[in-house]
């Protein structure tokens, strides 16, 4: 963790002139398309759990949902990934989370989620079923296989290991790392 977050304090610490260079150069119309963000992230070869995890987290960001993510989207996304309270972290990792938008998380939505993380991280420590059982386990108060908002933010809060888990989880900064830093081109033979 220590190697992410001197990064982290660099990139924060970056004024938004440069920032909006890096930005531009990434994508020099201004806008980056879904497609974009998956080149970036060298999404090809990736399972379709990746890909559909790397959906959810590009319209999460789409906050106007016109399908691209702007500027101002782009500095509210690294702004809320390196600086966000608690409180707003879980609420963006809910809406990650609740991929049918239907205001609860099931398992098999978070379940999904997990394992599309993993393929991406290629971390494969604890299998997504079993972080999944410990977490309705944990939280999922009435035993209803779903959680709302309210239990998620609650539960994490009140289970210091479960906040850990998914802050572990949930870390792109490997993503954001990519997009700041620019793609690595791949060395000729």
């Amino acid at each position: 963790m220590g190697a992410h977050g001197s990064n982290l304090d660099e990139i924060l610490a970056e004024d938004m002139h440069h920032w909006y260079n890096k930005f531009m150069r990434e994508s020099p119309s201004g806008l980056i398309t879904l497609f974009e963000l998956k080149t970036m992230l060298q999404m090809q070869g990736m399972t379709e759990e990746a890909s559909s995890y790397v959906d959810q987290v590009f319209f999460t960001f789409d906050m106007d949902g016109d399908g691209y993510i702007d500027f101002v989207e782009y500095i509210a996304a690294v702004s809320l990934l390196l600086k966000g309270e608690i409180n707003q972290k879980l609420k963006w990792y809910f809406k990650l989370f609740d991929q049918d938008g239907n205001g609860k998380i099931d398992k098999d939505e978070m379940e999904t989620i997990f394992k599309a993380i993993q393929d991406i991280t290629r971390s494969y420590e604890i299998p997504p079923e079993e972080i999944v059982t410990l977490i309705y386990e944990r939280i999922d108060v009435n035993n209803e296989g779903e959680l709302t908002l309210e239990e998620f933010i609650t539960g994490a809060k009140e289970h210091p290991d479960i906040m850990e888990m998914l802050t572990k989880m949930m870390d792109l900064t490997h993503v954001l790392e990519i997009i700041v830093n620019g793609q690595k081109k791949p060395e000729k033979a």
